[in-house]
């Protein structure tokens, strides 16, 4: 709950610092760039958390790894690993995202299907669900789950559009045993 705070205080600056420099866009691209980072190399967050690991040598490995980043990124990342704050940057990150897509009128949304969706149909659900939600685009992320058998699942924030096979059973399932009981 605490980091949850602090990585709101510090995403709010950011977002602040972004709308002063008019780099909002450029942020948030390149905080998009480092949470994939963080979130695909597993060693990167408990060597930043090892005390055994001199903060000069972690603020030049963060400027080695983020060499061309923009240097309102670069210094952000070393302040946290300056204060000890390294566990709370993929919630910073996802908090600045998230103030920054509200500000534009975008959602994030992820999509579970069968199979790989064509830019067509991704377009298609893009236009369809950003209606649906009032907002002025949604940017959809595809991920391929083959336990749904068929149909699609979006899930955007905390609300889950389930149109899947699976889903579909699992709800007839549930009524056959309340029927029953």
């Amino acid at each position: 709950m605490r980091e949850q705070k602090v990585a709101k205080r510090y995403a709010d600056a950011l977002f602040q610092l972004g709308k002063e420099k008019n780099t909002l866009d450029e942020l948030a691209r390149e905080f998009r760039v480092v949470r994939e980072v963080f979130k695909n190399n597993k060693e990167l967050s408990p060597f930043l958390a090892h005390p055994k690991v001199d903060n000069e040598k972690k603020k030049q490995f963060i400027a080695e790894v983020f060499q061309g980043s923009q240097s309102d990124v670069v210094n952000t990342l070393k302040l946290l690993v300056e204060r000890h704050r390294t566990s709370a940057i993929p919630f910073i990150v996802e908090h600045f995202i998230q103030q920054v897509n509200d500000a534009k009128g975008i959602a994030d949304a992820t999509v579970y299907s069968v199979r790989e969706l064509t830019v067509a149909e991704k377009q298609q659900l893009q236009t369809t669900f950003a209606k649906r939600m009032g907002k002025a685009a949604i940017n959809l992320e595809n991920i391929v789950d083959p336990s749904i058998i068929g149909g699609i699942k979006i899930r955007v924030g905390n609300t889950i559009y389930d149109g899947t096979v699976s889903g579909k059973l699992n709800r007839i399932s549930r009524r056959i045993v309340s029927a029953n009981k």
